[in-house]
């Protein structure tokens, strides 16, 4: 732990973690470097770098400013989004599973899009109201559920399991009521795509780490660390145990739906990049702002691998995402058990 003094003022900070978060930016950078080079028209990272600072050719400039610059973007602010939320997830309720993916929020998302598509029909913007609207109503649906004093532990992760199955048959149905074209159109959606994204959907993950960043971050990130060692020491150390539990949640699912709304329901990067990160930092705590970069490390590289992987086909982000963090949670889910805790 280090301390930086000025004056009255003085700030303690962990070195590792903020090389460990420092670390995964600059890498999240270099492969966005690299995804905006791959594509029909391929371009050198030295080309790259020339085109973003605007000494790059005009059709260049169009290439990068306008089709590509917006899906890394929208990638690495929606990855930033959701290991940020993960890890507030996991630290509320103590547990590794804990994340969007298992909890339901995912799946809410994806009913209120298809509500949209297959009900009322809307285009862009209603779809991306409808992941919103989605999120937010599963999440007070699982603080109905879990009554006074139950928005943590085992008690949520189990509730939460049980919503998202609940949805998962809600979202089968509605897929087999729908038009093909809809259908289409839904499941593309519902695998977690970067295609076609442009700054629109690049603006709302921004926002939300814009404001909801410093309030986790800097707000209650110290209060976080201290409900992890447990309500009654975190209550004796002065923490509003209620209040705090219920901002966090709230910014943790705010998040997760801005996430969803532009980039879909990508699976498994909320569960493991908290989990990376705290495995890369060895430091106890959430590990706030090493999961955020995490984030946006695998987002990005999923994507760019899906592009790169099959020549002539691209698989959506999702894809990449889920075969690699399914293979994470067979392998959590194994340890997990071989140290008793389920």
């Amino acid at each position: 732990m280090s301390v930086i003094r000025t004056g009255t003022l003085s700030l303690r900070f962990a070195v590792r973690p903020l090389a460990v978060a420092a670390g995964c930016l600059l890498a999240a950078l270099g492969v966005a470097v690299l995804a905006i080079g791959t594509g029909d028209y391929p371009m050198t990272p030295a080309e790259v770098l020339r085109t973003l600072v605007g000494d790059g050719t005009p059709a260049q400039s169009f290439i990068v400013n306008e089709l590509r610059l917006p899906r890394v973007t929208t990638g690495l602010a929606a990855g930033a989004a959701l290991g940020l939320a993960g890890a507030v997830f996991q630290s509320l309720v103590r547990n590794p599973l804990g994340s969007p993916d298992i909890l339901g929020f995912s799946q809410g998302a994806a009913t209120g899009v298809l509500i949209v598509m297959v009900v009322v029909g809307g285009g862009s913007v209603a779809v991306t109201l409808g992941a919103v609207a989605g999120v937010l109503a599963t999440g007070v649906l699982i603080l109905l559920l879990s009554g006074r004093g139950g928005a943590h532990g085992q008690r949520l992760v189990l509730i939460g399991i049980g919503v998202a199955a609940l949805l998962t048959g809600v979202n089968g149905y509605l897929l087999t009521e729908a038009q093909i074209t809809e259908a289409a159109r839904a499941v593309l959606w519902l695998t977690g795509s970067l295609d076609g994204r442009d700054w629109d959907d690049a603006a709302l993950p921004l926002i939300g780490l814009a404001t909801l960043g410093p309030l986790v971050l800097i707000g209650c990130g110290r209060q976080l660390r201290m409900l992890e060692m447990g309500d009654d020491a975190a209550h004796a150390l002065g923490v509003p145990i209620g209040r705090v539990r219920l901002v966090l949640l709230g910014a943790a699912v705010l998040l997760t739906a801005l996430a969803s709304a532009s980039a879909g329901p990508v699976a498994f990067v909320a569960l493991t990049a908290p989990q990376l990160a705290r495995r890369l930092t060895r430091a106890a705590g959430p590990g706030l702002l090493p999961a955020a970069c995490m984030g946006a490390v695998l987002m990005a590289a999923s994507d760019w691998a899906g592009q790169r992987l099959f020549p002539g086909h691209q698989l959506p982000v999702g894809v990449v995402t889920g075969l690699l963090g399914g293979g994470y949670l067979v392998w959590l889910l194994a340890t997990q058990r071989r140290t008793g805790r389920i």
